[in-house]
């Protein structure tokens, strides 16, 4: 299987890991009373790095002993079955459209980590997200992991991730440095926060910081 080039698994004592696994024990601690176990992990708008983010931070709560699940809900352009080097068939929608007796999980190389690919692309994604299978998935997979991560289209181009946020404990927005536009930041957290979707935190890629140490933040 083809390891992934991410840089939690290629260069684990860089800055950049580091600040992933800030971001695991900062999600993890949050909130003692009401636990986040189930995130979205989704951007403003596409192209600001939401999916390898997302893989990155799995492989650090996977690192921690929990067993970690990542669902690519992003049903529209799924992209973890590229980043891990695996089929995106059987999948999520395979689930929900098919009895399965056994999960179609796929191990990606990593202890503790699973990857539960998008499966074939259906016609109205959110539909299938807003239904009641996907509730049942859902509460299947939460019987196999300690902590799911889930993939979803950006906020403003579908509804699809403000459905699922509001299934889940609550989102993680991602923003590019550089990229990501102001307006689309603060319209993605309205949208967000007009469904009642709780945000648990925003990430911010592709940023440099201390530069008089030498240090990068990718």
């Amino acid at each position: 299987m083809t390891q992934p080039n991410l840089i939690t698994l290629t260069d684990p004592r860089s800055p950049a890991a580091e600040a992933y696994r800030t971001l695991r024990t900062n999600l993890l601690f949050s909130s003692v009373d009401d636990p986040v176990r189930a995130v979205i992990v989704t951007s403003p708008a596409p192209e600001e790095g939401k999916s390898t983010a997302l893989a990155n931070l799995a492989v650090t709560m996977a690192q921690s002993g929990r067993r970690t699940i990542i669902v690519d809900a992003d049903l529209r352009r799924p992209t973890q079955h590229e980043i891990w080097g695996v089929a995106s068939e059987p999948g999520l929608t395979t689930m929900m459209l098919e009895d399965l007796d056994e999960l179609p999980l796929v191990d990606v190389g990593v202890e503790n980590l699973r990857l539960l690919p998008s499966g074939p692309l259906p016609p109205t994604p959110a539909d299938l997200v807003g239904s009641a299978r996907m509730d049942a998935v859902i509460a299947r997979l939460q019987e196999e992991a300690d902590f799911l991560l889930f993939d979803a289209p950006p906020v403003i181009a579908v509804s699809d991730a403000a459905i699922l946020g509001s299934k889940l404990d609550g989102v993680l927005l991602v923003v590019r440095a550089g990229s990501t536009r102001r307006d689309d930041a603060e319209q993605a957290k309205q949208i967000l926060e007009r469904l009642g979707v709780r945000i648990v935190g925003a990430v911010l890629t592709n940023a440099e910081l201390d530069q008089r140490r030498g240090r990068y933040y990718g």
